[in-house]
């Protein structure tokens, strides 16, 4: 079976999921392809990318939301086209698409099945939680953004039988737990200059920013910011009091598996990340709707409370590859 496996490059989530879910993929006993598209990721993946493209990736601003206009200005319609019609997914027998719109689009224009297997897949399903506000044009764009014939979903829980509990990478399962004196923050539509702002005023707390927007890494009063570093990332979630982060999922998934404390602030005008806060604000996680002063008692309120979310994320990749691959075999998927 010849397999391509399309990966969203915007945001880290993706990828993380992906450097485990390929290797268990090349265990099969199948030919397998990988694309990555999209500009916005630090975390590089190792192994081979047979298809890089630019795709449509939305850019991350630094008020707490998605840069539009930029976004704009990087969106080449015509290049977008020349992408979609550029990749033979006609000779693949199985497309399986993490949110990745270049070879959705192309697989709709080819009348050819392609397999969702996304946390994007869970969002919309209606068993999973809704933030109080409506959003249409935020619906419009999850169902139309990467289409497919048939979706898995991955989320905080299994809100049906084709939703299963996130992927957990080996990196974090594998890494050793402590309580140090510090606090992890990741907040990449927010400024430097925004969070310094907002963490100084909390005194006595030590605070770990990882940040896109920074060039070198420096320290100012309480707080170290840091370019993003895969490992340095991990090792500081590992052994912090708590994550501040966005309500993406990877992230939140992974800080919830490791026992720590958890707050979310999600980024405005993103109906997929109001959906998670929905679901993690159901499961008992803080949430805070921006990093704004207003807010600042919240913030205070959470650093000085122990209260946790207990939950436990088995290890389940293989069997829903498992499942996907079976599935794909019997014609189901079609």
């Amino acid at each position: 079976m010849k397999v391509l496996y399309a990966i969203q490059g915007t945001g880290n989530g993706h990828l993380s999921r992906a450097r485990d879910i390929i290797p268990v993929l090349e265990r099969k006993n199948i030919e397998l392809d990988i694309l990555v598209s999209g500009t916005q990721a630090d975390i590089p993946i190792p192994y081979p990318i047979k298809y890089q493209l630019k795709g449509w990736s939305f850019i991350f601003g630094k008020k707490g939301g998605v840069d539009m206009w930029r976004t704009y200005l990087k969106t080449n319609a015509v290049r977008l086209q020349k992408e979609i019609k550029s990749i033979p997914v006609a000779q693949y027998d199985l497309i399986i698409n993490d949110f990745e719109p270049i070879t959705a689009w192309g697989c709709k224009l080819q009348n050819k099945a392609c397999i969702g297997f996304s946390h994007q897949a869970a969002v919309l399903a209606p068993e999973v939680p809704r933030p109080k506000k409506n959003d249409p044009l935020g619906k419009l764009i999850l169902r139309k953004y990467a289409p497919t014939t048939k979706s898995y979903g991955l989320h905080f829980k299994e809100y049906n039988s084709n939703i299963f509990t996130p992927i957990v990478r080996q990196e974090i399962r594998k890494t050793t737990r402590s309580s140090k004196n510090h606090y992890t923050v990741y907040l990449p539509s927010y400024s430097d200059e925004k969070i310094l702002n907002m963490l100084s005023k909390v005194k006595g707390i030590q605070w770990e920013v990882f940040s896109k927007h920074t060039r070198t890494n420096f320290f100012q009063s309480n707080v170290s910011v840091r370019k993003i570093n895969n490992k340095a990332f991990i090792q500081s979630m590992a052994s912090c009091k708590g994550m501040l982060c966005g309500a993406g999922f990877e992230t939140p998934a992974e800080v919830l598996h490791m026992g720590k404390k958890l707050m979310v602030i999600p980024m405005k005008g993103q109906y997929e990340q109001q959906c998670n806060a929905a679901a993690l604000k159901e499961m008992g996680v803080p949430v805070v709707k921006s990093l704004k002063m207003k807010h600042f008692g919240k913030l205070q309120d959470w650093v000085e409370s122990n209260r946790k979310v207990e939950v436990y994320y088995p290890d389940i990749t293989e069997p829903i590859i498992d499942r996907i691959l079976e599935e794909a075999t019997a014609g189901v998927l079609h």
